[in-house]
């Protein structure tokens, strides 16, 4: 697919730095015109959108909480009323807590609850929000980003893994629905770095986890928002006979 000219919009995009804000850069850089979803850091999304706006395509930031249907419609629709098309959702938005996970006491459906409210529910309200708009261009993509630890149960947290595990079949059911006019697929990354990451963990088992990473992974490096990125941009635009995909991202974490 050409991204000149096509809209998307990447959720949880407000850090520049982060896989949303990446994304949404690297979406820009194709010539695909941007709406940079924010929860609250409205500084950090129009940082996004600024970096955006210098490839010279369109980007605006849009205040929405995906755990909120209404919020989701709201945004898709108002992609729809700016350029008069919706080609590309990014489901990004994402929220977890450090629980170790034998630490079971510590865990209660509160915590289930908030995160399946942003990281299952989210995407699926984003979805069908947006479905109508991706399904009247006729050739439209969803990818969902995920976490190999909705594939080994491993992660921040239970409830976490659980989240995303969830979210996978989610993109297996949304890509039988929603074909064959828009293709759904995920990225589970692993050995992800940079800030999200550093905020779940002190700077010592950081350094120690991107060691392991540059030592041990077979690829020998870790993975950043930015690689995740590239992939998104293959998903949409070059993998056009790919839906209901779970693509991992870890650099060989899994045969580590």
């Amino acid at each position: 697919m050409n991204l000149q000219g096509k809209t998307a919009i990447v959720t949880g995009a407000s850090s520049p730095d982060g896989v949303g804000g990446e994304t949404a850069k690297a979406l820009a850089a194709r010539g695909c015109n941007v709406a940079v979803n924010y929860a609250s850091n409205r500084a950090g999304a129009d940082a996004v959108v600024a970096a955006c706006a210098a490839h010279g395509v369109e980007a605006f930031a849009f205040e929405a909480d995906v755990a909120r249907d209404a919020d989701c419609r709201l945004l898709a629709d108002a992609v729809h009323a700016r350029w008069g098309r919706l080609d590309i959702l990014i489901n990004n938005a994402a929220v977890t807590r450090p629980i170790a996970l034998g630490a079971l006491e510590d865990l209660d459906a509160a915590e289930f609850h908030r995160l399946y409210d942003v990281n299952l529910i989210g995407p699926f309200q984003m979805a069908r929000a947006a479905a109508p708009h991706l399904r009247a261009t006729g050739n439209a993509a969803i990818v969902n980003i995920s976490s190999v630890a909705g594939i080994t149960g491993n992660g921040s947290s239970i409830a976490y893994a659980a989240s995303k595990g969830a979210l996978n079949t989610l993109t297996l059911s949304l890509a039988r629905v929603l074909a064959p006019q828009v293709r759904v697929n995920a990225i589970c990354p692993g050995g992800l770095f940079g800030n999200w990451t550093k905020k779940l963990m002190s700077e010592d088992q950081y350094q120690s986890k991107l060691h392991e990473a540059e030592t041990g992974f077979p690829l020998k490096r870790g993975v950043w928002p930015s690689d995740v990125a590239r992939q998104v941009v293959f998903l949409v635009a070059d993998a056009t006979t790919m839906t209901g995909e779970l693509m991992q991202t870890d650099s060989g974490r899994h045969l580590y």
